[in-house]
């Protein structure tokens, strides 16, 4: 590698394993290395590329210092990682959760790396994260943090090294406060250093249903190839946060699908007959759970993913298809949009049952791509309408779409390593033509 590259923090992986009753990997860092091990090995990828890929460029630690609401200081753990930025700057959400890792950060890094590189945005991949909960945290507790974060790594981000965005419980608010933060170490108003911000002090429209509005049109594309006709498709989603309940909707009012089932946390709704997602999603801002939603049987978040329907959202958590009840999903597409829903295992069981698998860093790219256009409009200055956003959308979905399906269909491999594939090989081509390799 060349000398920009030799100045880099490279980190080696202390992934602990971490397995299931049945020995099967659950870690997450170790899930997207052996993802990118399969593509690397289908692409017979140079040796030297493929270790560097296998690692983050940087990670940063930090302790953020908070008073609290009672007087008294917490410390909280943060983390960065940048993951690799051949193609451009980093770009990767923050997430606040009481059990962030460092793996799962580093897995998050890895599949925005890959995301960034299927949708071909000239982006790089990062992710951040605090363990905190802010379930528990006031609003000025959560400013405290945000500004604590953005203090500690100022220094390494910005809108030409690395870019911020909201995720797990960080909101558009929040990414206005660590914009301000940033603005004023900078001493300059600099709204192109984070994305996911309000839309009245420089964020997107359209950023709100971006991630499901992504994921509906690679449905739309992959019911197109398999030939099934969505206004007569029953639909199932596990997890009715942002996307999964924004995915509830835009199938019923763009493809007249008919929404079965829906779960939460607490547990799922079931009514064979169709909800109305709007309905359903009034129920659980009034009570805190889509449960006991007039009208409907129990289900269970495992049972939700074993129902018989045309096209299952995964729209919550990690690891929930794995190996073990794989063999029982009916779904004819499975439509990721959480982070790192089916496992290795799971994938191969999947793809020998017939399928057809829209993996996660190609399905929920909405977002990130959405936040590549605030990326441009705040360093440019020219904001877009809502229509010229969803047309662009539509655009880069259905072409990366068709780029994975084109490997896919060519190299006789599963939808998720035909993904890998592709983007794997942009990056490399990216670092060979830079001279890193």
């Amino acid at each position: 590698m060349g000398t920009k590259s030799q100045s880099r923090e490279k980190v080696t992986s202390t992934a602990t394993r971490q397995l299931s009753s049945s020995g099967e990997e659950l870690n997450l860092f170790k899930i997207a290395q052996s993802q990118l091990d399969r593509a690397a090995q289908k692409l017979k990828l140079d040796p030297g590329v493929h270790s560097i890929l296998r690692e983050p460029m940087r990670e940063i630690h930090i302790s953020i210092p908070v008073k609290m609401d009672d007087g008294s200081v917490k410390v909280f753990k943060g983390f960065r990682v940048q993951y690799n930025d051949a193609r451009g700057p980093y770009k990767g959400g923050v997430r606040y959760h009481p059990d962030e890792t460092i793996d799962t950060v580093r897995a998050l890094a890895a599949w925005m790396t890959w995301k960034c590189a299927v949708m071909d945005i000239p982006l790089g991949g990062g992710k951040g994260g605090v363990i905190c909960n802010p379930k528990e945290m006031s609003l000025g507790e959560l400013e405290r943090l945000s500004r604590g974060y953005i203090d500690l790594i100022s220094p390494l981000i910005g809108p030409e090294k690395d870019i911020p965005a909201p995720d797990v419980y960080t909101t558009p608010q929040i990414m206005g406060w660590m914009m301000d933060e940033y603005s004023k170490l900078q001493g300059h108003y600099s709204p192109g250093v984070i994305t996911g911000k309000p839309v009245e002090v420089g964020g997107s429209e359209g950023r709100d249903d971006a991630t499901a509005m992504g994921g509906i049109y690679t449905v739309r594309e992959a019911a197109r190839h398999l030939k099934i006709d969505l206004k007569r498709a029953t639909v199932a989603v596990q997890g009715y946060g942002n996307a999964g309940s924004f995915a509830a909707i835009l199938s019923s009012e763009k493809f007249s699908s008919k929404v079965i089932a829906i779960t939460d946390s607490k547990g799922g709704i079931y009514n064979k007959e169709g909800l109305d997602p709007q309905k359903v999603l009034q129920h659980k801002k009034k009570t805190g759970s889509v449960i006991n939603f007039q009208g409907t049987k129990k289900i269970s978040n495992k049972e939700i993913l074993e129902l018989d329907v045309d096209v299952l959202f995964p729209s919550a958590l990690e690891n929930v298809i794995t190996k073990e009840n794989a063999p029982m999903i009916k779904a004819k597409i499975v439509s990721e949009l959480a982070n790192g829903p089916t496992t290795p295992d799971a994938d191969e069981i999947l793809y020998k049952n017939g399928v057809f698998v829209i993996p996660d860093f190609l399905c929920n790219a909405g977002g990130v791509t959405v936040s590549y256009f605030e990326w441009i409009q705040n360093v440019t200055g020219n904001y877009w309408d809502e229509e010229k956003i969803y047309s662009q959308l539509d655009k880069k979905m259905t072409k990366a779409f068709k780029d994975v399906l084109e490997t896919y269909l060519k190299e006789k491999v599963d939808m998720r390593t035909a993904a890998y594939m592709v983007a794997v090989q942009r990056v490399a081509n990216a670092m060979k033509l830079r001279g890193w390799v």
